[in-house]
């Protein structure tokens, strides 16, 4: 297509070759294209919104951004119809999530957040290669990504080799999409390996509580629910050449992280591989994935029942947070007058608490005694404000 069209530029570089043609000569076309693919799924098909993939590869120097244009126009088209607009961005850039005085979305709907997984996964799994030593060795990384959004907000990333993210204090925790596994961060390991596989139970029920309670949106990745064990190694399914070239990539950009020089690591062009990311659904019959299956249903419907309705209007800037030792408390301000509180342990040892007054408690995991909250517990509250 290169050949018939200016669909490249090489103006711009991204992970995959050249960049796509958004600002250069004879761009209008590329960007109308899509664009017009992005209008096509909303007005045709109806779908309640949109995932764009890896929007920190769209390099564009037009006066109005490729991604400006594009939210701008299907938020247009689909008029008074709320419409999702959803991006995986790994540079944490907050504007595009920004609201306007009234708190309405102006942009995209929410982010994928990453920080909020990294820093649970690192509390539950103790692992701290690659990019998870950046937010290792400090609890109030913790704090920072449930109360604000983004962990590094502009400050230095060292595995990155530069600064990384926007502030993200200001916007409301509906404007990120928090969760403990996906797609990237599984398939994204030498072999495709779950928490699930290598952790005990109990520091893995207390970061899914951790997440599913609080006001950011949860996304649950397939089988999450009942404790799948079954692996996700990345796979794919192209030509010779380009199978080939697959294959040396990924061990070149996932070099820093353990297994990817092993000379057994699992061929993403295989059949085997893509064979070994299916879900046996005959798990759910034993009795651990019944167990962890009924925690999960009774976590999203406690959160149907008392902290979704709080969420319509909350404010931005509503989180704050401190730490006690071991335990991470968390407080934030949503719709009608209540402010939700989350007191977690997410460690192996007891820690401190200060007793809350004036609240519901909604949600105990473990146990708390004598101003001590145990190992991997986690504490759920609700207050409302008294005119």
């Amino acid at each position: 297509m290169p050949a018939c069209a200016p669909l490249f530029t090489k103006h711009h570089k991204t992970p995959w070759g050249n960049g796509i043609n958004y600002d250069g000569d004879a761009s209008t076309a590329v960007r109308e294209f899509v664009i017009q693919n992005a209008l096509y799924w909303i007005k045709e098909f109806r779908l309640d919104g949109l995932r764009l993939d890896a929007v920190h590869a769209i390099k564009d120097d037009s006066p109005e951004h490729l991604l400006h244009e594009l939210a701008r126009r299907v938020r247009e088209a689909s008029g008074a119809r709320h419409v999702h607009l959803i991006v995986e961005n790994e540079d944490n850039d907050s504007d595009l999530l920004r609201r306007d005085e009234q708190g309405r979305i102006r942009r995209f709907t929410a982010q994928w957040n990453d920080d909020v997984h990294h820093v649970l996964h690192i509390a539950a799994t103790g692992e701290i290669f690659g990019y998870y030593k950046d937010y290792a060795d400090d609890g109030d990384k913790v704090g920072r990504a449930l109360a604000e959004g983004f962990v590094f907000q502009g400050e230095h990333m060292p595995y990155r080799g530069a600064s990384r993210g926007k502030s993200s204090v200001d916007l409301p925790p509906t404007a990120f999409i928090s969760f403990i596994q996906n797609h990237d961060q599984i398939g994204n390991r030498a072999v495709g390996d779950r928490m699930t596989t290598y952790r005990p139970l109990e520091p893995i029920k207390a970061v899914s509580a951790v997440y599913l309670l609080s006001p950011q949106i949860p996304m649950l990745f397939m089988g999450e629910e009942w404790g799948a064990r079954e692996p996700f190694p990345y796979f794919c399914d192209f030509d010779d050449e380009l199978n080939e070239k697959v294959r040396i990539g990924r061990r070149k950009e996932l070099s820093r992280l353990p297994g990817f020089d092993d000379d057994d690591l699992m061929d993403p062009t295989a059949q085997s591989t893509l064979e070994a990311a299916k879900l046996d659904w005959r798990g759910l019959h034993n009795a651990a994935a019944a167990r962890m299956l009924v925690f999960y249903k009774s976590l999203l419907n406690l959160r149907h029942r008392r902290i979704v309705p709080l969420l319509k209007g909350a404010p931005g800037g509503s989180g704050r947070f401190r730490r006690e030792g071991n335990v991470i408390a968390v407080e934030w301000m949503l719709a009608k007058g209540a402010n939700l509180h989350l007191q977690a342990n997410l460690s192996n040892e007891p820690g401190k608490i200060t007793p809350l007054s004036g609240v519901e408690q909604i949600f105990t995991l473990g146990s708390a005694a004598s101003r001590t909250l145990a190992p991997w517990s986690v504490i759920s509250s609700i207050s409302v404000a008294h005119s």
